[in-house]
């Protein structure tokens, strides 16, 4: 009973700020408070007129999708590495690529800070953020591909070889069909990871801001934040949709593969 009583206070206090999103961008009134004073959309209406909002929104969408690309790619190497060959010091290395997974990320934001421009004496652009947001989206790349590639038989792709395909040939044509909800699972993951981020975007943006480091800028301002709630609005469903594809997409896999379903992503 007292477990039951945990977990539901649990959940209030994790959603409940969530829930209260949507229901003061709705409101029409730029004081967030109760009682609520009517219903309106022109917060909404207002993303639209929103100059500096649009071009955050593109440079996200283009940090996320490289972003997701790239750390997809890195992390079917590594599980296809871990999960098929053996070479020494293999839990320390693979333990090493999935420490970010552990780290603050204030500590890897400022370490990057201070080796991007102190260290190599780069500028701040669009691509130190990639590579920010790659580190950290690779470890759960990682952690979604093992399963995919933990439970393929080897000698699926050597029988292969055997008929006359090459070895990329034959992972083209054997392994990665099977493999493929897993991949596409992973890049929805690290997609969602790079839009929603913002502590690490925060120290290493450029001149142009990504979304969240434009809606701490609204904070600043009250008047700013009926629209700050009805973007986040949208940032949450976003959220749920493309988490809910990946979750859909996992469980397709593992059902290919004859697997019994154990949880979620890790």
């Amino acid at each position: 009973m007292s477990l039951r009583i945990y977990a539901i206070a649990y959940l209030i206090f994790l959603y409940a700020p969530i829930i209260l999103l949507p229901i003061f961008a709705f409101n029409d009134a730029t004081i967030i408070a109760f009682p609520l004073s009517g219903f309106t959309t022109d917060w909404f209406k207002a993303l639209l007129t929103t100059k500096a909002l649009h071009t955050a929104v593109q440079n996200s969408l283009y940090i996320a999708a490289v972003t997701a690309l790239l750390s997809t790619t890195l992390g079917v190497c590594a599980a296809r590495a871990g999960a098929m060959y053996a070479f020494p010091f293999k839990r320390s290395i693979l333990g090493l690529v999935m420490l970010p997974l552990v780290l603050p990320e204030i500590i890897v934001a400022v370490s990057l800070l201070v080796v991007i421009v102190q260290i190599f004496d780069f500028g701040l652009s669009n691509w130190t953020v990639i590579a920010a947001h790659v580190l950290i989206s690779t470890p759960f790349c990682i952690a979604i591909l093992n399963g995919a590639f933990q439970n393929l038989d080897p000698a699926m792709e050597e029988a292969a070889m055997d008929l006359g395909e090459s070895r990329w040939s034959a992972f083209r044509l054997v392994t990665l069909p099977l493999v493929m909800p897993g991949i596409i699972s992973s890049m929805l993951i690290a997609f969602t990871i790079s839009l929603d981020e913002f502590i690490i975007a925060f120290f290493l943006t450029g001149a142009n801001p990504t979304m969240p480091v434009y809606i701490w800028g609204l904070l600043r301002f009250p008047s700013s934040l009926p629209v700050v709630m009805a973007l986040g609005t949208i940032l949450v469903a976003l959220s749920i949709v493309l988490l809910t594809l990946a979750e859909i997409l996992r469980r397709r896999g593992m059902a290919r593969a004859g697997l019994r379903d154990k949880g979620g992503f890790l």
